[in-house]
């Protein structure tokens, strides 16, 4: 038996167009587009793609209603056996729009969805519980196995086969207990895992424990007046031309560069961010990294002084290790130049 799979994609790997056609609404396609035919082509006869919904990521999280109804509209029509999204790697806003999709297709239509992410995408938490999502790299270079660990956990899906356990197969854990049967009782095995921690040997949880990440606030500024404030931003503001060759996403480093005298960043500044759009950013850089308003500020005597250099970088897929490595290597410099506070801005 040949079972109905339709895939949805964004702009980009729909093959419409980048950041300048975010903002498409959706459409079907009854052809396999993008990763719908490498999915297809390892689905072999087992399921057959018949049709790819191609839908601008800023179009689906700003326009959500038309989008979740084109989407119903289509799924209706089509009676897939299984809705396939993405992958969508570390991309927030696409990993947002799969997670949009599996919520609509595994609520409303009552139809299985699978979909994979990157650790970090912002799209986990919310799709978790409602489709199978796998691991994925941080970027679509590991296209080629996310879509065969979707395809492969995909016809079982389809089968009605029971899915191994999340570490074996490849996916995200959603949270749900399920009752197994085990040679040993809870406290045989809760004692055993205790004496393999005394002796310093590997064991495994069977109910692993959250971790948080508690940062304690600063104590508050006493005095503005006399304060020195820097500039701070993940919006991807660098000197024009780049000099650097700081990422557009994904950032693997940050930049610092001196403002001293200037009042704005207008005409020398401008955004290599890949996650928005930059018109207006170009047009007037201070919109994202005020440095007109600090000026001004000082000059009324709000504040003390700005300090000499601004930090940069682009937030836009760059991974958690990476940012909590750029923040500190930054809040050293700005705590050895005697900075009292810093404004950090984003997008």
């Amino acid at each position: 038996m040949s079972y109905k799979v339709l895939y949805y994609v964004n702009q980009f790997f729909g093959q419409v167009g980048g950041e300048d056609k975010a903002g498409m609404a959706p459409v079907i396609k009854d052809e396999k587009v993008g990763p719908a035919l490498g999915f297809d082509q390892l689905m072999g006869e087992d399921a057959e793609v018949v049709g790819t919904i191609i839908c601008g990521d800023n179009f689906f999280n700003e326009n959500n209603e038309e989008a979740v109804k084109f989407i119903i509209d289509a799924v209706s029509e089509k009676n897939p056996d299984l809705v396939v999204a993405g992958p969508a790697f570390n991309a927030g806003r696409y990993g947002m729009a799969c997670a949009g999709v599996a919520k609509i297709v595994a609520d409303e239509l009552k139809i299985p969805v699978i979909t994979g992410m990157y650790e970090e995408n912002p799209g986990l938490e919310t799709s978790r519980a409602k489709a199978i999502v796998v691991e994925t790299t941080d970027s679509a270079a590991g296209m080629k196995k996310a879509l065969a660990t979707m395809s492969d956990l995909a016809r079982k899906m389809l089968k009605g086969e029971k899915l191994g356990y999340p570490e074996d197969e490849g996916y995200f854990a959603q949270g749900k207990r399920l009752t197994v049967f085990s040679d040993k009782r809870g406290s045989e095995r809760a004692v055993e895992m205790l004496l393999a921690r005394f002796k310093g040997e590997e064991f495994k949880s069977e109910l692993p424990m959250p971790v948080f990440d508690r940062v304690a606030p600063a104590a508050a500024i006493k005095d503005l007046s006399k304060a020195k404030i820097a500039l701070v931003t993940s919006g991807g503001i660098v000197p024009n031309g780049n000099p650097d060759r700081i990422q557009s996403a994904s950032a693997q480093k940050w930049g610092k560069y001196n403002i001293a005298g200037k009042d704005s960043l207008e005409g020398e500044f401008y955004t290599i961010h890949g996650g928005y759009d930059p018109v207006y950013a170009n047009e007037l850089p201070d919109r994202v990294a005020p440095l007109d308003m600090m000026r001004k500020f000082q000059k009324e005597g709000l504040i003390g002084e700005v300090y000499e250099y601004f930090y940069t970088t682009t937030g836009t897929g760059t991974s958690v290790g990476n940012s909590i490595t750029f923040g500190s290597e930054i809040g050293k410099e700005l705590k050895e130049a005697g900075v009292d506070a810093a404004i950090l801005t984003s997008t």
